[in-house]
């Protein structure tokens, strides 16, 4: 009874105190984030260090970056898995076989199974994958498929009494069967190793090799060891705690260490002699109590598989977390480690506990509320707190000022007794008089919030007020009152800024930079070199803090910073931790950070805080691989392309989503790459976290995409590079430009002949036209020539005309004449014979006919043919017509035509009118137009 009680005690003890157990980092992931069941049965890592999970849903598959799911052939719970070369061997109901990694980077899966199907018991689940040489080994409840990878045969063991598990430990192949012992396989056979009432009672989970014995770890009984046939238990620290928890999974570490997952009770991780190291449950950072398979990486995490989610601890990180679920510390604004005792001050009030116990934080009573610093001075520890100022000893809290709450507090630059303390509502000195700290006076004359200031030289403080901006008070000697007032235009104010005393100087820090004082000039400096930090990472806080070890620290959005004083030079060296404030879980603008050992530091989160060992803190090199590549046309479905070959695509499928990873499973830090596409951009890019890169609507050309890494401060070893090709379109090839080219110098030829005959026929056309205008000038010249020639007829006609017409007028006249004479001399004397002969002359002489003779030769000379012409015109005319139609042709008047045919003008309108009616022109024509038409 009292051995039982002793037990429990122990338990509760070892439970209570890993309650305030510092713990390594512990990353979770749950169905959401891994896209699978809640299950996972059994764990393993290939050459790659890609994880692979046994699944409810199926394998589920992780490389650092990317979670991929490959669903059961058969649609059935995965129960097993084991990577081994090249193939990851997965077991699941009533099937089994083998995934191979395909040229898109997928993996496809080979049945084993189907090759001995009518072999498989109906209902038979495989639970087991074990390798051994050459041989692979899949374990279910029943029997036991011995798979030859050489000649791919095949042995079958089976065991009336059920199989509990498979082992293979210290070059054997172990196996226990239910309630009959353990045995051994040799030679394809069973033999019966033992059958101790131990062995064949308890349901053995594993089995490890040590010091030349096997060590049996087993369900409900803990550990025991059997050598040269006998079997002894093997004590641990947590025996009854091992009892009285159902142990599913095990594993032994690389350090010899032991990892046991139970079905209820979390994980117990035992030393090499049984000591208890961690024992790591739900209310301590675990994502589920029920641990159904263990399996330590080629980085020494351990991995986890719930019954509901993964998890990964990271047992060699120099990290280590405290982490309050339960909302008792609260979030830690500030710690100290003071006479062997750690301080941590948070929104609760002030916690304490032994430093690198295991024992419960401890509230010290009096410091309900937010605490906002702590600070040791000459041999005191001062807690600066919402409701004023304490001093702590050990668990108690002295009151010693009340007035205001307290920011922080700084050294007297010259009185050790005397301490300035920044409040609410400005400055105060505290003073050592007998042994005690106690309030001495306001610094008058300020009354600003000083959460951040320093003191100076000459007497000046300088303060940082967020709202602000940054102020110069100088003071009187004694500390008593402000003298003087600046306020600073340069730098300005800023969120989250501060100021902090490092090596003699005075920095402010904002997202404008980091800024020094100079203290000649009395005016902050912007330092360029410090402030290309907040370029290079996104500032999120201008918090400084200097340690003991002369080191000053500032937080951004991917690292935490740190400077340190050079050993030749003033320059300070900037350091890096490369843990993001995304994982830190840090209040932003109350960030904090204290040392507590030469190289060990504490820093607050929102829910407790955790431990930094600066000489654990290495990085390990990773390759870097790209596990996927999608491409597409626009508006069309990606599809996977190999990725261990030079790509060809068509010009359409120009769209490419990258994938690539580290196989980095460290809580606090995160991977970043770098890539570089040539043939397109010749420079790396930033560096990103963001595990893909996609291009869109590449140009037809030849590429070459490559990816590096960086996890911590070590760049990957590797540069993963893939080579593509996008062709051009069918009208772009080189066989295209080749008949483009053809086709133009024919166009060309052609053209060029085309030209030649247009030019030809311009040119013809022109001599044509030319020839025209010649034709046309010369018979313009001909006209003219004519019409002057037809003008010098006209004349000569119109002169022949008046010729005539004067000719013709002087007949008419003479024959007047004559006539008279006539009429006289007939009148004078009637028989003389001289008259009558005189008379007889005249007669003679204007005779008609000799006279119409000589008109006639004489018009036929002016007007040729035209006679003839009105004969041929009007045959019916006779010679006095004819003779009428000349005299009118000379535009004679009847008046002037009556002498020359000897008639009366009445007579030759008759003779007109006759005319006119043997021509048969029409009424309103003149007979005169009409003759003189012709």
């Amino acid at each position: 009874m009292f051995k039982r009680l002793f037990y429990i005690l122990a338990l509760f003890g070892s439970l209570t105190q890993t309650f305030a157990q510092d713990l390594p980092p512990i990353i979770k992931y749950n169905t959401g984030i891994y896209n699978a069941a809640n299950q996972n049965w059994m764990i393993t890592q290939d050459s790659q260090q890609y994880m692979y999970f046994a699944n409810n849903d199926g394998l589920l598959e992780y490389n650092g970056n990317t979670w991929t799911l490959y669903h059961t052939p058969n649609e059935t719970i995965m129960r097993s898995v084991k990577a081994i070369g090249n193939r990851i061997y997965t077991g699941c109901y009533m099937e089994f076989g083998y995934w191979e990694r395909q040229p898109d980077g997928t993996l496809k899966y080979f049945s084993l199974g189907k090759k001995i199907k009518k072999n498989i018991l109906d209902d038979e689940q495989f639970w087991n994958i074990a390798q051994y040489d050459h041989w692979v080994i899949f374990q279910s409840l029943n029997q036991i498929f011995i798979y030859n990878t050489k000649d791919e045969s095949f042995r079958i063991i089976k065991s009336e009494a059920g199989i509990n598990k498979v082992f293979t430990v210290a070059n054997t192949i172990l196996y226990q069967t239910f309630g009959t012992g353990l045995y051994e396989i040799e030679n394809g056979k069973s033999r019966l190793v033992s059958d101790h009432p131990d062995i064949k009672g308890n349901k053995i989970v594993n089995i490890f090799s040590r010091n030349e014995c096997l060590l049996l770890q087993t369900q409900y009984n803990g550990f025991f060891e059997y050598c040269n046939g006998t079997v002894t238990p093997w004590q641990t620290e947590v025996d009854y705690a091992l009892k009285n928890s159902s142990i599913y999974s095990s594993q032994m570490l690389s350090d010899g260490t032991f990892a046991l997952g139970s079905v209820s009770n979390g994980i117990f991780i035992l030393g090499r002699n049984g000591s208890i190291k961690y024992h790591i449950t739900q209310n301590k950072g675990l994502s589920n109590n029920t641990a159904l398979s263990l399996y330590e990486d080629h980085d020494k995490n351990l991995w986890v598989g719930l019954d509901n989610g993964i998890n990964c601890i990271n047992l060699q990180s120099p990290v280590r977390s405290f982490v309050d679920d339960t909302g008792f510390l609260g979030t830690v604004y500030a710690s100290a480690y003071y006479d062997g005792l750690l301080y941590i001050g948070t929104n609760q009030g002030l916690f304490y506990k032994p430093y690198a116990s295991e024992e419960d934080f401890r509230f010290i009573s009096g410091t309900k509320g937010q605490v906002w610093s702590l600070f040791t001075h000459n041999g005191s520890l001062f807690c600066g707190h919402d409701s004023g100022t304490y001093v702590i000893s050990k668990n108690t809290a002295r009151h010693v000022f009340t007035a205001s709450g307290t920011w922080k507090f700084e050294k007297h630059p010259s009185d050790p007794n005397l301490l300035l303390q920044g409040n609410y509502h400005g400055i105060s000195v505290l003073e050592l008089s007998n042994g005690n700290w106690k309030f001495r006076n306001w610094i008058k004359g300020f009354d600003y919030s000083s959460r951040y200031f320093e003191v100076g030289t000459g007497n000046n403080i300088y303060i940082s007020h967020e709202y602000k901006g940054v102020f110069r008070v100088t003071t009187d000697e004694n500390y008593t009152k402000a003298k003087q007032f600046y306020t600073y235009t340069s730098p300005t104010k800023g969120k989250n800024a501060s100021l902090c005393k490092y090596n003699g100087n005075i920095y402010y820090a904002s997202k404008d930079g980091i800024f020094r004082l100079d203290t000649r000039k009395r005016e902050f400096v912007k330092d360029k070199s410090l402030s290309k930090i907040f370029l290079k990472d996104e500032y999120t806080s201008g918090k400084l803090t200097a340690d003991n070890s002369n080191r000053l620290w500032f937080f951004t959005k991917n690292y935490i910073n740190y400077f340190t004083a050079g050993k030749l030079n003033s320059e300070l060296k900037h350091n890096v931790i490369p843990i993001p404030s995304t994982l830190t879980n840090s209040m932003v603008g109350y960030e904090n950070i204290t040392q507590i050992s030469h190289n060990t530091y504490l820093i607050g989160t929102t829910d407790g805080y955790y431990t930094i060992n600066l000489n654990d803190l290495k990085f390990n090199s990773y390759n870097v691989a790209i596990t996927n590549i999608a491409s597409n046309a626009l508006n069309e479905n990606a599809r996977h392309v190999p990725i261990t070959n030079n790509g060809s695509f068509g010009y359409k499928e120009n769209n490419f989503t990258i994938y690539y990873s580290v196989p980095e499973y460290n809580k606090y830090i995160n991977a970043e790459f770098q890539y570089m596409l040539e043939g397109m951009q010749n420079q790396w890019s930033e560096w990103s976290t963001r595990p893909f890169i996609n291009f869109k609507n590449l140009p037809p050309g030849n590429y070459t995409f490559k990816v590096r890494a960086k996890t911590g401060n070590s760049l990957s070893p590797n540069t993963a590079q893939y080579q593509f090709t996008i062709n051009k379109p069918w009208y772009a090839t080189n066989v295209a430009l080749i008949i483009y080219l053809i086709l133009a110098v024919i166009a060309a030829y052609f053209i060029n002949r085309a030209y030649k005959n247009y030019y030809h026929r311009q040119k013809e056309k022109l001599i044509e036209e030319n020839r025209r205008q010649l034709e046309i000038k010369e018979l313009e010249n001909e006209q003219e020539l004519m019409k002057i020639k037809n003008e010098q007829l006209q004349q000569e006609f119109e002169n022949k005309n008046r010729e005539l017409a004067v000719s013709t007028m002087n007949l008419i006249k003479k024959n007047e004449l004559l006539s008279m004479i006539k009429d006289d001399l007939k009148k004078t004397n009637d028989g003389d014979r001289n008259i009558k002969s005189v008379i007889s002359t005249i007669n003679k002489n204007i005779n008609e006919d000799d006279t119409w003779d000589m008109f006639k030769e004489a018009f036929n000379n002016a007007d040729k043919d035209f006679l003839k012409k009105v004969k041929n015109l009007h045959p019916s005319l006779t010679p006095n017509d004819l003779r009428l139609c000349a005299y009118l042709r000379l535009n004679l008047s009847s008046k002037e035509i009556a002498p020359l045919l000897n008639i009366s003008v009445r007579s030759v309108e008759i003779k007109r009118y006759r005319l006119r009616k043997k021509m048969d022109l029409p009424h309103e024509l003149s007979l005169v137009e009409y003759i003189l038409s012709l």
